[in-house]
């Protein structure tokens, strides 16, 4: 908790949160943001979206075939390194989409020319430019076209239109960069993920960078001198030395979203959750986490006056954990700016 952010809570601006993080999984736009808000001390939900639509936040597919947020500096070499990965993990989507070396190559004219001159346009209205270009785009073979030219480097994340989500080219929200060679880019992803995830193993950097168990050794052995390391449940852990958490007498709570660094950024779970297993007995998909451990689950429902924080713990919680979840939800009505009621109960 205390190298992702979730603990000390000590980043001032989203941005920082991201930067720290490497990326962050984003496919769930709303949870993405009160992922950033919650390693804060206290960002409005406004000053995150305030952050993406300035591009100081983007957001595209890179690592692995999903979304995540990306700091602008980081995003270059971070495709140069896991675009490759990710178009292997298309390949066969790609050939029953039939979109081919040609096809692929005329829809980047095609987008290149609709978004020229920070010409930002939604999905949608992507769609309508590759139809009149000759290519079909709808469905599941849109979603695909477009990701290929994220992966490309051709596009990213524009500012929303109102609550529509944009593209942009990426030369026009990326500044130049210098390019680091592959070696350096496996090191620096590693060192990276380890200070923000550890403790952490070679087998959770490589599900979360989405490179081969051979890259992941490889960063992990280059950085060794760097890191400490412990074994336990027949695995050998590695963290940044030197981060160690004080020792507090109140109880932490914290209301997750459902696809957090916290959890999803690793394979090997059991630390946190014990014999149990994401989604198993959960009512919600966001998770309830008590002294760094999946404890239940929770949703916010969003009326027009009021968001009803439910949480549904494995089991009754103290009257000094039902203290800190209250304080939590409240936490959260104050992101959306709205007063909030917390329903407690058990799954």
């Amino acid at each position: 908790m205390l190298n992702s952010g979730l603990l000390l809570r000590a980043f001032d601006r989203p941005e920082d949160v991201v930067s720290w993080l490497g990326a962050v999984q984003s496919q769930d736009y709303p949870g993405a943001a009160w992922a950033l808000a919650q390693r804060t001390p206290g960002v409005p939900e406004a000053l995150v979206h305030e952050a993406f639509d300035a591009g100081r936040i983007l957001r595209t597919h890179i690592l692995r075939p999903t979304w995540h947020f990306v700091a602008p500096a980081d995003l270059r070499w971070m495709l140069s390194l896991s675009g490759p990965r990710v178009h292997a993990c298309n390949g066969s989507i790609y050939r029953s989409m039939e979109l081919d070396a040609r096809t692929l190559s005329r829809s980047h004219t095609i987008l290149g020319r609709a978004l020229s001159g920070r010409n930002w346009q939604t999905r949608a209205e992507l769609a309508t430019a590759l139809a009149r270009g000759g290519i079909r785009a709808s469905g599941t073979r849109l979603a695909y076209l477009v990701m290929h030219a994220e992966l490309e480097a051709l596009i990213c994340s524009g500012p929303r239109r109102g609550k529509q989500f944009t593209y942009a080219l990426l030369d026009d929200r990326v500044p130049p960069a210098r390019p680091l060679d592959r070696d350096a880019a496996v090191v620096e992803l590693a060192r990276r993920y380890v200070r923000s995830h550890g403790p952490a193993t070679s087998r959770d950097f490589a599900c979360w960078s989405g490179l081969t168990m051979r890259d992941s050794t490889a960063g992990f052995a280059a950085i060794a001198g760097e890191l400490t390391q412990e074994v336990a449940g027949g695995l050998t852990y590695w963290f940044a030395p030197g981060r160690a958490p004080s020792p507090r007498r109140q109880p932490v709570a914290r209301l997750l979203p459902n696809y957090d660094e916290y959890l999803i950024a690793h394979r090997d779970r059991e630390i946190v959750l014990g014999d149990r297993r994401l989604g198993r007995k959960d009512r919600f998909s966001y998770h309830l986490i008590l002294d760094g451990r999946v404890a239940g689950s929770w949703r916010p429902r969003t009326g027009a006056r009021e968001i009803v924080v439910e949480v549904a713990a494995y089991s009754r919680p103290s009257s000094a954990w039902t203290a800190a979840i209250a304080a939590e939800a409240g936490r959260y009505g104050r992101f959306r700016s709205l007063p909030v009621r917390l329903s407690l109960g058990l799954c």
